[in-house]
């Protein structure tokens, strides 16, 4: 059978497409009765009027864009408004492509119908007009899924900053401005009640990729199912942490595989509201950190240390006042002391342990503790005076300097 001239089988393609706008509302049904067929029947009457309006139009759009490919392309600017409408209503991008591969089949299908019903001397053209046709769907649901992908972008990246936005306003204190509060609960999914703690870390002290350190919102990955969202601030890290069931200790022993440096544990609080008061707990606990190696200080266990570092110039004073007799001494034996008084008061006053830890004999130790003694005229089996002792070896420690502003 002879086939027909090109101009011929474009007048025969015009002709059936343009039968087929005659039919749009007949193929507009099949079209959302297949997609409906795969994704379910269960849509609310008005989500189903929504589609068949949907597909009537991208169906329309479609079939002018066949019949004047040289034209404005409304299909792909509608490809473009559909696919980001879907991005925005949360339609998964496989079901939106899904639509468009079924339109297409849809469309084939009734154009060789026609062609076959109508003009069958002409059905060999629908082979070298096939390539045309499926390019044309092609580029519509590319531009729809590129639609898509940067939609759901910005709204990720818009999510995100939102959810900064609100852990930053938490965090700061302003749970009392207005709607926060109701907002947070909202945006981060936690209530406005429950158990609470924050999280410190300088900026050096990073955690590892294991423990999460992003300032998305972490759930689990190796901290027992706790929720943490991280947040970076100018000089520090903090975590905002839903503790759910577990306590502090257990949030320190998820933390302590993963952390490289020091950090700042809050006491817990009952309600998002006072997450404002539990960001400064865990900074002052992060301040009470001064050995070289890691530590994650929890704020109720370093009180004594806490309030040397939240008042400077007392604690210099207590420094000066009661150890001010260590800059009598050679450098190397103050060291030696100051280390030994560091040991003893670690080991929980004994000798034998801190002798070990020290590498020395015990009776060296109970030596260097009497020399101690001498020099400041305390005695550290007196209370009061141990008491002194230790909160004034904590500002030496934690100011970073010996007695009387000599470098220990």
């Amino acid at each position: 059978m002879a086939t027909a001239p090109d101009g011929a089988d474009r007048a025969i393609m015009q002709k059936a497409v343009l039968r087929l706008s005659d039919r749009l509302p007949e193929l507009t049904d099949q079209l959302v009765s297949e997609i409906l067929d795969g994704e379910g029947r269960d849509r609310p009457a008005e989500l189903r009027d929504d589609l068949w309006e949907t597909c009537r139009t991208g169906l329309g759009h479609g079939i002018g864009a066949i019949l004047d490919p040289g034209g404005r392309r409304l299909d792909l600017q509608w490809a473009e408004r559909l696919g980001r409408r879907r991005a925005e209503q949360g339609q998964p991008l496989d079901q939106l492509l899904r639509s468009y591969r079924l339109a297409g089949r849809v469309f084939w299908e009734a154009l060789v119908e026609v062609v076959s019903e109508e003009h069958p001397a002409h059905v060999p053209a629908l082979v070298r007009h096939a390539t045309r046709t499926w390019q044309t769907i092609d580029q519509q649901s590319s531009m729809a899924a590129e639609a898509y992908r940067h939609t759901r972008y910005e709204l990720l990246r818009r999510s995100e900053e939102r959810v900064q936005a609100v852990v930053d306003a938490l965090l700061e204190g302003r749970a009392s401005e207005g709607e926060l509060l109701a907002t947070a609960s909202a945006v981060l999914g936690l209530p406005a009640r429950g158990r609470y703690a924050v999280v410190m870390l300088r900026d050096d002290d990073a955690l590892d990729e294991r423990g999460g350190h992003r300032p998305a919102d972490v759930s689990g990955t190796g901290l027992g199912g706790m929720r943490l969202i991280w947040r970076m601030r100018a000089d520090t890290r903090v975590g905002l942490v839903c503790l759910g069931p577990a306590g502090l200790d257990d949030l320190v022993d998820a933390l302590r595989p993963h952390v490289r440096g020091h950090a700042g544990v809050s006491p817990v609080v009952e309600t998002l509201a006072d997450l404002g008061r539990a960001r400064r707990l865990a900074e002052l606990a992060l301040r009470t950190c001064w050995a070289g190696e890691p530590e994650i200080a929890t704020l109720d266990r370093r009180l004594p240390d806490a309030l040397v570092v939240s008042q400077p110039e007392l604690a210099g004073r207590l420094g000066r006042e009661v150890l001010g007799a260590l800059t009598e001494v050679d450098p190397g034996l103050r060291d030696v002391l100051v280390s030994t008084l560091t040991a003893w008061l670690d080991c929980d006053g004994s000798a034998a342990r801190a002798a070990a830890r020290l590498y020395c004999h015990h009776n060296t130790v109970l030596n260097r503790l009497r020399r101690l003694e001498q020099l400041t005229g305390r005695s550290l089996s007196r209370p009061r005076d141990l008491v002194e002792v230790a909160l004034a070896l904590s500002a030496i420690h934690l100011h970073g300097t010996g007695p009387a502003g000599s470098p220990v």
